[in-house]
């Protein structure tokens, strides 16, 4: 192994423990079709399935191996007006998987969001059956603080320019603590441990993911 997969296999060996100290399901794998194949090993067939705007799993081609398979899947990309997007938002609550990823992962195991809108970490939250995260090792931050500043620091000055929003950090890729009318760091959410038990999932992946 090179000294960067003997790092990747061991900080993820430290997560798995503290994730799973925190209730989570665990898995870690180092391709997309490993992560295809284990997200499909963990539905059963005939499940509903959506997704926020995670592009960690898009970028992998999870969401589309989803569509293609024995699910009812719902994504908001396929609504043609903002009242069925509306729809597939609500949708959320009731289905049986939701996926996402996250804007930031702590040594110690706690995910962290930020949202404008609050549909995903509501979701995350309260709703569906089940959750699964697909978080790349490169989102991995030494402590909560860290994380946070990972998360309005990075994601937030990067999703601000891919949605091209009126923002301070999307002029300069700095975060000012802004109170932007369209701000996108509306809602900070804290994921400390899995309740019940066992309800997210996540599964690592040494692969660069997502910003």
């Amino acid at each position: 192994m090179t000294p960067q997969e003997i790092r990747n296999n061991r900080l993820a060996t430290k997560l798995m423990k503290n994730l799973e100290r925190r209730h989570f399901e665990t898995y870690y794998c180092h391709t997309a079709e490993e992560i295809i194949t284990q997200v499909k090993a963990l539905i059963p067939e005939g499940s509903s399935i959506t997704w926020g705007g995670s592009m960690s799993i898009r970028d992998i081609g999870l969401t589309q191996a989803l569509k293609s398979g024995p699910y009812n899947v719902f994504d908001r990309e396929d609504a043609h007006t903002e009242e069925e997007k509306l729809a597939i938002y609500r949708k959320a609550f009731e289905v049986d998987y939701y996926l996402a990823s996250a804007n930031a992962l702590s040594e110690d195991g706690v995910i962290v969001n930020i949202d404008g809108n609050g549909n995903r970490v509501a979701a995350i939250t309260w709703g569906p059956k089940r959750v699964i995260f697909v978080i790349g090792l490169n989102k991995v931050a030494q402590d909560v603080n860290a994380a946070l500043q990972r998360a309005r620091s990075t994601a937030s000055p990067i999703n601000a320019a891919r949605f091209d929003i009126d923002t301070p950090c999307q002029k300069d890729g700095v975060c000012h603590n802004c109170n932007s009318p369209q701000s996108i760091c509306n809602y900070i959410h804290f994921l400390r441990n899995s309740h019940p038990a066992k309800r997210h999932v996540v599964i690592l992946t040494d692969l660069t993911l997502g910003y």
